[in-house]
């Protein structure tokens, strides 16, 4: 399939329903969607739950269907979600201040571990590729790093505090132990463990003097070989960064700072809240709007530096606001979005006829 080809439709595959309030994060289980072990999705909620829908193969349309509904942990809305690299454990993050931790044994979830400490909303979860490390962000403004022990046991090992603002969203490095945050602050900024002393500090803030955003941070995604980032913002732009860690890191040099590439602005009128970059290199942004855009890296040659174009644009994708775009990882033409309206879509990128 060419990207680059204009003919291309966001084709809906299904709708589904289910959680009784707004749908805020979408995970896909990295493990699953290859040969004998059907996709499985994550979805959670304000209705206090987290619903796993699978693939049923054994029907002639492989339709999704609920597998599982994980509503006897959190007390208030489910804001995050996300699978370990194993695919064995989920993490939720709810603004009940606990994070709960989930084992998937045969069909059954279990919650195994609550991680307990931000004063309030916990905000965003993410693991980092190897599995031993969960960070934590939440309303309190600070950032947990918690590490994975035997027995499902979780030990929170560094507390960062540098942001002044509720944190909306963390996420780890595709390939490295370095922890990316964005804010309410209008900031992003990147962690690391420094080494010596295990003690995890700001190796760099991305604000608006940097070409930053002027205001909230919502989400941010990194592309496949992790020497680019996309952004996006309550200011209605989505911003590209870009580093040369992939050759810096892997020869123990110093830290390569993040610098603005390019910033795309006009195509979403109200807040963009969700952005993710497929493996095949296509970046989706979700937002109040309604409404989701694609984005492929314009390959003529005449801007300087890398610039994006706009691939397609689906107006009223949903009834309501879009929290989440979340491209799948092992099929890279599936899209799931998720609303405010209650509702879950899984779509296909495919070439018109």
């Amino acid at each position: 399939m060419d990207l680059f080809e204009k003919n291309m439709e966001l084709k809906e595959i299904q709708k589904l329903e289910g959680h009784t309030d707004r749908v805020w994060s979408l995970a896909w289980n990295p493990t699953t969607g290859v040969t004998g072990i059907p996709a499985m999705l994550a979805s959670c909620s304000g209705d206090k739950t987290v619903r796993i829908w699978q693939q049923n193969p054994s029907l002639p349309s492989n339709p999704w269907e609920c597998k599982a509904v994980l509503d006897d942990r959190h007390t208030r809305t489910v804001r995050s979600c996300a699978w370990s690299p194993s695919g064995k454990l989920l993490a939720t993050g709810s603004f009940d201040a606990t994070t709960g931790i989930w084992e998937h044994v045969g069909d059954d979830f279990e919650c195994v571990a609550t991680l307990e400490g931000h004063e309030n909303e916990v905000k965003s979860v993410s693991w980092n590729s190897s599995g031993s490390l969960l960070a934590t962000c939440s309303r309190d403004k600070t950032v947990w790093i918690w590490e994975v022990l035997p027995g499902n046991e979780f030990e929170c090992v560094s507390v960062l505090q540098g942001h002044k603002q509720d944190v909306k969203m963390v996420q780890w490095h595709p390939f490295m132990d370095v922890l990316f945050s964005c804010s309410y602050d209008n900031t992003i900024k990147v962690w690391a463990d420094d080494g010596d002393s295990d003690d995890w500090e700001c190796l760099q803030t991305l604000d608006e003097p940097n070409n930053g955003h002027s205001s909230t941070v919502w989400a941010l995604s990194f592309n496949s070989t992790g020497d680019k980032m996309v952004t996006c913002s309550d200011d209605l732009t989505l911003k590209v960064w870009g580093n040369d860690c992939a050759t810096k890191q892997t020869n123990g040099d110093e830290f390569a700072p993040w610098r603005h590439l390019c910033t795309l602005s006009g195509f979403h009128d109200r807040t963009i809240f969700s952005v993710h970059w497929s493996r095949e290199g296509v970046i989706a942004s979700g937002a109040a709007d309604d409404a989701i855009r694609l984005f492929v890296e314009d390959n003529d040659g005449l801007a300087e530096g890398p610039s994006y174009k706009l691939l397609l644009k689906k107006e009223k994708a949903h009834d309501m606001d879009v929290n989440s775009v979340q491209w799948s990882f092992k099929d890279s033409r599936l899209l799931a979005s998720a609303s405010d309206d209650g509702t879950i879509k899984i779509w296909e990128l495919a070439s018109l006829p």
